[in-house]
């Protein structure tokens, strides 16, 4: 009898924890075990603003696939398409090409995009805050406008460089703001020909309360602190235009910007909507025991997975968050393994341990188990609850190390190169002066522009 094979869509919360309480519970030759994802490491994705702001390195925060699973392998793809009845994955593979990946039991935890709109010049010209390399690229770019302000003679420059804008009002938009502007607030002193009243941060959300789920009080006290720091918050407004150096409120404000932040919502993996079964909000419909209904080798949770949320009953979904990932995870496996073995599935059920929401520094809003806490005792909180869910030993310690150095010594306020627009080809890796001979007809360097050459140098230096 062949070896069931067990394909798991995704590496966040839940496909990496799927694949981890897999291997404890079954034994070697009970299952293949797969996992298709396009990076080697799985993402801990809140704490990709304090990557942004520079207290934490990138690497702190992506857990190496190939260290921390012994018996899985990665399939290294974006899996673009699901065939129920042959029981494949189509996966776009990182080389370009595509494979079909065959499953008898399948779990799809392929996580979310950002949601856009159709705003004229969202795509042109926003930066979304979703993955490790927008993170460091939101870092290099905010750093490079306080540079490029404090170069400018030009006062309309200036306040498009030094104006910074947020859209969402959700814990990704609130936690980037905060930190982000914490980074901004503490660098201005480095660029004495800035006039620190010239910086500008707003926070817009459609909304009109920030942080709804926290309840009305914390998330009062979340926009009293943040006002009380500088931040311009304005909720029931949005993003009615932009262009690459002002935005257009739909209030009828216009903010000179050249950074904007898209924060809005986030939307299921395309993948989701090739299995053309019924869906809430873009979101699988599943049972109670995270099935697909019709399907039972399948199973969805997580972002992709509008699962029952049987604590609070009356047809409520579970909301798409890393708590309820890595709880779900804990169920999936259950029931996969129970699958294989001639158990009985169980359904997913649980208890709310709370929120929290970093704004920076030591402050926080947190309500664990229900108790509404601010200030330091919330921090405390909140960097406990990371630190016990952030991935392996190795990570735990890299996140507490970061955040004692940047405690003690600052930020550097180091680019890293993210805009850096070379390609890495030979022509743009020659870190030589060009020699003398470089315009003589037939000679290596002969037609190129010295200005690209000369910045090349600049680049290399």
């Amino acid at each position: 009898m062949p070896t069931p094979r067990v394909v798991i869509v995704g590496a966040g919360f839940a496909g990496y924890n799927v694949a981890r309480l897999l291997e404890r519970k079954l034994r070697r030759g009970q299952a293949q075990l797969k996992i298709i994802a396009p990076h080697g490491y799985s993402l801990y994705q809140p704490l990709l603003p304090e990557v942004a702001a520079g207290v934490l390195d990138p690497r702190s925060i992506a857990g190496p696939l190939h260290r921390m699973l012994r018996r899985t392998q990665l399939v290294p793809g974006r899996a673009t398409g699901v065939d129920l009845a042959a029981r494949t994955v189509e996966v776009d593979m990182i080389d370009g090409s595509v494979k079909a990946v065959p499953y008898d039991r399948l779990v799809l935890c392929p996580g979310s995009v950002t949601r856009t709109f159709d705003i004229p010049g969202l795509k042109e010209h926003a930066h979304g805050m979703k993955n490790l390399a927008e993170a460091v690229y939101m870092r290099d770019h905010v750093i490079a406008q306080l540079e490029l302000a404090s170069a400018t003679d030009d006062a309309a420059e200036r306040a498009a460089r030094l104006g910074f804008l947020v859209v969402g009002g959700g814990y990704s938009g609130v936690e980037t703001a905060a930190n982000l502007h914490l980074l901004t607030l503490n660098a201005m002193r480095r660029f004495p020909r800035l006039d620190p009243d010239l910086l500008s941060w707003t926070l817009i959300d459609l909304a009109p309360r920030l942080l709804p789920e926290l309840g009305e009080r914390l998330g009062d006290v979340a926009m009293a602190k943040l006002r009380r720091r500088g931040i311009d918050i304005r909720l029931r407004v949005s993003l009615k235009s932009l262009t690459a150096d002002s935005a257009e409120m739909t209030d009828g404000r216009v903010l000179p910007t050249r950074t904007v932040i898209w924060t809005a919502g986030v939307t299921p993996a395309p993948v989701v909507a090739t299995l053309d079964r019924p869906t809430e909000k873009g979101r699988l419909v599943v049972g109670a025991d995270l099935r697909l209904p019709g399907h039972p080798e399948v199973f969805a949770l997580g972002d992709a997975a509008a699962v029952p949320d049987l604590a609070r009953g009356d047809g409520a979904i579970c909301p798409p968050t890393a708590q309820h990932a890595t709880r779900q995870a804990r169920a999936v496996a259950h029931n996969v393994a129970a699958s294989l073995t001639g158990r009985e599935p169980r359904p997913y059920h649980h208890r709310d341990l709370g929120m929290v929401v970093d704004l920076g520094g030591p402050q926080a809003v947190a309500r664990p188990l229900g108790v509404p806490l601010t200030g330091v005792p919330a921090q405390a909180v909140t960097r406990g609850y990371h630190l016990s869910t952030v991935p392996s030993l190795r990570a735990k310690a890299r996140v507490m190390g970061d955040w004692l150095l940047h405690s003690l010594a600052g930020d550097d306020l180091i680019r890293l190169g993210f805009l850096d627009t070379r390609t890495g080809r030979q022509v743009d890796l020659e870190h030589s002066v060009p020699d003398q001979d470089a315009r003589v007809p037939g000679s290596r360097s002969a037609g190129k522009d010295p200005a690209r050459q000369d910045n090349r140098v600049t680049h290399a230096g």
